[in-house]
């Protein structure tokens, strides 16, 4: 292909990558405080980022002009500059937000938090202690078929914590295990829309079926496998149910209780708040399901090693959400 056909094929996507550099260059994107990639417009940089990339090398290997090869060399070093530079920033900021910013954000919202604690934690523990000494009260929330495949997924001395599985299905179990636990989470933060009792219901529903679980198979001696498979991620799980039930309780005050802002307004404001808690707790259930499907499931595990480790993970986000982050405000 000669140079005049090899530019007229290709000049448009070379315009439409230099009107992105110049929207870029003007500031407009960083004064309006938007990513690169939000911007309905330059959702197709990296696209011809690339392709003008590839177009520089087949010109410098065809030998074309030199004022065509400048001219393409210029652009992929400007488009060099933007996209990775904002690639940099996001990840900059996504560590931020790790290593700071979210157990600050928690902290900030302790009142919350402890009330959305107590709603997941204290009706469980109370029907769990119920069933114990009267077990037939495991029917006011489980039925029959539920309460069957509880006992066979529990029973004591099998090789495996549930169906026994080999690698790729523990993949599987991943996804299942997150498309799971992201819906109880989804479900327990868009409650707080219906003034905040949708979450309500949602922390209570969820602490007295695992209160039921729990308090049923201790009854039955089946302890020693319940209790070892549910510490581990336990710990990531549960807190990440409390805190989606600290955004839709963060959501419903400000509907209940707008204050001097309009509902709408109030509503705007928390959910500033409420979305950023979400992606934290996000983080958590994809913790929870890789410990849940990989270790949690694992019958070969020693129950003493997984209560030390157990232990040790709920040490461990009980300090990130207590101490880390605690030299800024949220």
């Amino acid at each position: 292909m000669n140079q005049q056909d090899f530019e007229r094929q290709h000049e448009e996507s070379w315009e439409s990558l230099a009107h992105m550099l110049e929207m870029l260059e003007s500031g407009r994107a960083k004064r309006r405080n938007i990513a690169l990639f939000s911007l309905p417009d330059l959702g197709e940089f990296p696209t011809l980022y690339r392709q003008v990339c590839h177009d520089l090398a087949l010109a410098r290997d065809r030998r074309y002009t030199p004022y065509l090869i400048d001219k393409l060399d210029r652009l992929v070093s400007r488009g060099h500059q933007h996209l990775y530079t904002a690639r940099t920033h996001a990840t900059a900021r996504i560590l931020d937000f790790v290593g700071g910013g979210f157990p600050a954000l928690v902290r900030s919202q302790a009142g919350l938090f402890g009330v959305a604690f107590a709603l997941l934690y204290l009706p469980g523990l109370l029907l769990a202690i119920a069933i114990h000494f009267a077990p037939e009260m495991v029917y006011t929330m489980l039925d029959p078929r539920q309460v069957a495949s509880f006992q066979a997924m529990y029973q004591p001395g099998s090789t495996a914590i549930g169906p026994a599985r080999d690698s790729q299905t523990n993949f599987m179990m991943f996804g299942v295990y997150v498309r799971h636990n992201i819906g109880i989470g989804f479900q327990t933060f868009a409650g707080g829309l219906l003034l905040g009792l949708g979450t309500l219901f949602y922390l209570v529903f969820n602490s007295l079926f695992m209160g039921a679980v729990a308090g049923y198979l201790s009854h039955l001696g089946y302890g020693s496998t319940f209790y070892p498979f549910a510490i581990g991620h336990g710990a990531f799980e549960l807190n990440a149910i409390v805190l989606s039930g600290v955004a839709g309780f963060r959501m419903g005050l400000a509907l209940l209780a707008p204050g001097r802002l309009g509902r709408l307004q109030a509503l705007k404001e928390a959910a500033r708040i409420s979305i950023r808690l979400v992606y934290g707790v996000v983080g958590m259930f994809l913790i929870a399901a890789l410990i849940e499907a990989f270790w949690s499931s694992s019958g070969t595990v020693p129950p003493d090693v997984k209560y030390t480790v157990g232990a040790g993970l709920w040490m461990l986000v009980a300090a990130y959400f207590l101490l880390l982050g605690r030299n800024r405000a949220p």
